[in-house]
């Protein structure tokens, strides 16, 4: 009995295995493989489309048709350092912050519509 005993007090020592040797880099793998996937599906197209703003921002001359954030439509009158003048009705006119310019409706003016 003694050795049926013996055996059975050994057995969980004997299913018990050695862990696997890990290597650091492979163990990080799929975190670096997530970070990358949202830099290049989050990151990188959110930052093509800031530079694509700046860019028209820094382009806008008077007499271009815009509509701000607030969507309000207007013609820029006046280009200023850090804001636009724009003339939203007759004899109505509103500064607003370049960065307030959501997008271009007609770039060459309000001459262009006959």
């Amino acid at each position: 009995m003694t050795n049926m005993t013996s055996s059975l007090l050994a057995l969980p020592l004997l299913a018990q295995a050695a862990p696997p040797a890990s290597n650091g880099f492979l163990s990080m793998l799929p975190l670096v493989l997530l970070v990358g996937g949202m830099y290049f599906l989050m990151i990188a197209p959110q930052r093509k489309k800031q530079k694509a703003h700046e860019k028209m921002l820094s382009e806008l001359q008077s007499g271009a048709e815009v509509i701000t954030t607030g969507g309000i439509y207007g013609v820029i009158t006046n280009v200023k350092d850090d804001r636009f003048v724009l003339r939203i009705a007759d004899n109505t006119k509103i500064e607003v912050g370049k960065s307030f310019i959501q997008s271009v409706v007609n770039a060459g003016g309000a001459e262009e519509k006959k």
